[in-house]
């Protein structure tokens, strides 16, 4: 088990002593990114991993070397590949499942959805722990050697335990990346680059660093081939908020997939992931579409209702002309799905009309 380090460093999280497995996957991307791609606005292909999971399970295994993190400001050493992972939200479990490593995920938790059609077999088989954050005792029950979580805030007294309280068992404990909030940290803004350098790190500690490379190299090709929309059209991430709207801002994923789709973010210039944006400052921006994250405690419906019944909101003519687009919120945070989001996103918006 790994040695308990919880001496935070004041260094990029990415300055880290990379194992030769890292290197050789590294360089494995360079040499897959001719995959084939899909066709425009089409949905990601699955990635090779899920034809191949017998091969993923033993990837470089034999030539891994400990990988040292900063990760999120914790010290952590990776001595071998985890064979016991508990993930915490989906955007974890999911790659995990990328990956082709379904049989090393021994739990799951705080899940944000259905998984996608392509993963549900391999899903079918592993244990949900809990609806929201699991517990220290219910995480340590499963006996984990990882415990990957896709927010900070899951390590805590009152979730599934304190990052240093955990490697003090044994347990190594991993934030997505992109999720690290510490300045320095939390990325700034976040770009597909970057997630596509956190599937590589999650390869290199998994021992996966091909398949990791090989699913990259996928969802390149992907997002090379689609044609973003081009009228220019002004946008409204609406995920969730009643009196006071909780809307996409200039730095995170919803950044990222819109200006990807090709929409301008009515936010744009607020400094940070989210944010909160009052409903006259909605009026003033007057978006002429609005992207609605559904999600089952707040489906897109439901927003959708509220839009039309609020005094100030229904009268944008992008409510009055149901001018909506919707993806789900597992589709929200970074990961795997993000390439697929900005798919669907300029599908439903060839659907759209506004006149000039």
């Amino acid at each position: 088990m790994p040695t308990a380090r919880s001496t935070a460093l004041n260094v990029p999280r990415r300055r880290r002593r990379v194992a030769p497995a890292a290197l050789a996957g590294a360089t494995l991307l360079l040499a897959a990114c001719g995959g084939t791609a899909a066709s425009p606005g089409s949905e990601a292909p699955a990635p090779a991993a899920e034809t191949s999971a017998a091969a993923t399970a033993t990837d470089d295994d034999a030539a891994f070397t400990p990988v040292e993190l900063d990760n999120c400001g914790f010290a952590t050493t990776v001595e071998s590949p985890p064979e016991r992972v508990v993930t915490i939200k989906s955007s974890t479990f999911e790659l995990m499942l990328a990956l082709g490593l379904a049989d090393r995920v021994v739990g799951t938790a705080f899940l944000d959805g259905e998984v996608p059609e392509r993963y549900a077999d391999a899903a079918a088989d592993v244990p949900v722990i809990a609806d929201a954050a699991p517990g220290r005792e219910a995480v340590l029950a499963l006996e984990p050697d990882l415990v990957f979580a896709g927010w900070e805030s899951n390590f805590s007294a009152d979730g599934a335990g304190e990052r240093s309280e955990l490697e003090d068992v044994g347990v190594t404990t991993y934030v997505a990346p992109a999720a690290c909030k510490a300045p320095g940290y939390m990325p700034d803004p976040l770009t597909f680059d970057s997630v596509f350098a956190d599937i590589i790190e999650a390869g290199e500690i998994l021992g996966v660093p091909k398949a990791a490379a090989d699913l990259v190299a996928e969802q390149e090709a992907a997002l090379a081939a689609i044609e973003p929309d081009d009228r220019g059209l002004r946008a409204l991430w609406y995920s969730s908020g009643t009196d006071v709207p909780y809307v996409g801002a200039g730095i995170g994923a919803p950044q990222m997939i819109m200006s990807a789709a090709g929409l301008e973010n009515v936010a744009s210039d607020v400094e940070d992931t989210w944010t909160s944006f009052g409903w006259e400052q909605v009026a003033d921006a007057d978006p002429e579409v609005i992207v609605l994250v559904d999600a089952a405690w707040n489906t897109a419906e439901q927003k959708i209702a509220l839009l039309e019944a609020n005094p100030t909101a229904s009268r944008l003519a992008a409510v009055r002309e149901s001018r909506y687009v919707v993806v789900p919120f597992a589709s929200t945070e970074a990961g795997v799905r993000n390439v697929d989001a900005v798919a669907q996103l300029v599908r439903d918006l060839a659907e759209i009309e506004v006149a000039p």
